[in-house]
């Protein structure tokens, strides 16, 4: 037989997969998915946190180039949006301090900011985390960075 012969040939046996094979095969990815899904849902859930911190730390230091620039904090007053827009008490304003739009919390909240901070500091800016709400426990808690 030539090569092109057995191009030509009937196949005599059945190619393929039964039904039963592929059911098996969905079954068992079915039993993977139900198993490891759960794991990378609550790996997200954990990032969140520290995606809120390092957010945190970019806002901070906008807020000590604008100390910088202007002398002083912005007031609890001004806030946040002092970082994006000049407000009027700040002749030396040198902003924008931030590249983008104010950025919002990973739970999709606004940051808070007061100024003075409660605890003496100049500042205290913060997540009131997965709840929205002051206080909170786990996921909920609030994350405060104070400057």
């Amino acid at each position: 037989m030539t090569s092109e012969d057995r191009k030509k040939a009937p196949l005599t046996g059945q190619a393929g997969f039964t039904l039963i094979e592929l059911l098996v095969v969905l079954v068992i990815i079915g039993l993977l998915a139900t198993l490891v899904a759960p794991n990378f849902i609550g790996q997200s859930e954990k990032a969140k946190p520290k995606a809120a911190r390092v957010q945190l730390e970019n806002l901070r230091n906008a807020l000590d180039m604008f100390q910088l620039d202007v002398g002083r904090y912005p007031t609890t007053d001004e806030g946040l949006e002092a970082l994006i827009l000049r407000p009027s008490t700040a002749s030396r304003w040198a902003g924008p301090y931030l590249r983008d739009e104010m950025p919002k919390d990973p739970w999709g909240n606004p940051y808070f900011y007061q100024s003075p901070g409660e605890s003496g500091s100049s500042y205290d800016i913060g997540s009131h985390g997965s709840d929205g709400r002051s206080g909170g426990d786990g996921t909920g808690v609030d994350i405060v960075v104070s400057g």
